[in-house]
């Protein structure tokens, strides 16, 4: 049985080059869904456009222009580029006319040569199912956040504190019938923002721009384990602000995330 993401995040060819899609309510982040929403639907037809399998993908930006409401949209995509073992990748996400948001993606084979020696050094970590689940749910909490599980071991939202911040164990908690690219895409977008741990109380804010590297094929990890995360800010100015996020599983780096947020109160 597919997970309530998959369906909220689920695409329809529409037979004319493009796809279909439905976003549900009790998703919002706000006024809209949560970005992690609409990458993965943006996530779902890139990688759906692809014929050739072992062309996976590698490296996703994408825009937020504007609040997706509850309801359908379309998805358009063009090919930018196709070469020996590369596609480049576009694909723009409209509703009643207007767009949504827009992605740029980058799908390779696998290369055939002596992997680089680039090994970071993994997290510390408590195993996951000694750190107790943290709900999180309105008021302080979005809604689309009863959708995961969240199990912190860094600081928590409000608190006050003196690093831009979060950490800890992270799955659907109905889980996926498969860990794809959609899933990773909410995973990463799922935590609350790194600035809430230096603030003393709650702040709305909004992606604008999201890019995601994954580095592993997350189609062979166990959908039901959860993954660790790990965030970091990294710089703000002007009310907007950057952040770094990994997904790891063991002591491998499932994918990165670079995140631009604009502070809204």
């Amino acid at each position: 049985m597919s997970s309530e993401f998959e369906r909220a995040t689920a695409i329809q060819d529409d037979g004319d080059g493009g796809y279909t899609g439905d976003v549900p309510d009790l998703w919002q982040q706000g006024k809209g869904a949560f970005g992690g929403v609409v990458v993965g639907i943006l996530t779902r037809a890139i990688v759906a456009s692809e014929e050739d399998r072992g062309r996976r993908l590698r490296s996703l930006t994408a825009d937020l222009c504007a609040p997706a409401l509850p309801g359908p949209v379309e998805v358009r995509r063009a090919s930018l580029r196709r070469g020996a073992s590369v596609s480049f990748v576009e694909a723009r996400l409209t509703q009643n006319g207007g767009l949504v948001a827009h992605a740029s993606a980058a799908l390779a084979s696998a290369r055939a040569i002596s992997p680089a020696a680039i090994r970071p050094a993994p997290p510390k970590r408590v195993p996951w199912r000694d750190v107790p689940a943290v709900p999180v749910e309105p008021p302080l909490g979005p809604v689309f956040a009863r959708r995961y599980e969240y199990r912190s071991t860094g600081p928590l939202p409000f608190v006050g504190g003196a690093e831009a911040a979060a950490e800890g164990w992270i799955r659907e908690k109905a889980a996926p019938s498969v860990l794809d690219e959609a899933a990773i895409a909410g995973l990463l977008d799922a935590w609350w923002p790194t600035v809430f741990a230096v603030e003393a109380g709650p702040r709305a804010v909004a992606t604008v721009g999201y890019t995601m590297q994954l580095l592993v094929d997350p189609r062979g990890l166990d959908p039901s384990e959860p993954l660790y995360f790990r965030a970091r800010g990294v710089a703000g100015g002007d009310n907007f602000f950057v952040e770094m996020r990994e997904l790891w599983s063991d002591d491998a780096v499932v994918a990165m995330n670079q995140q631009t947020f604009a502070l809204l109160t």
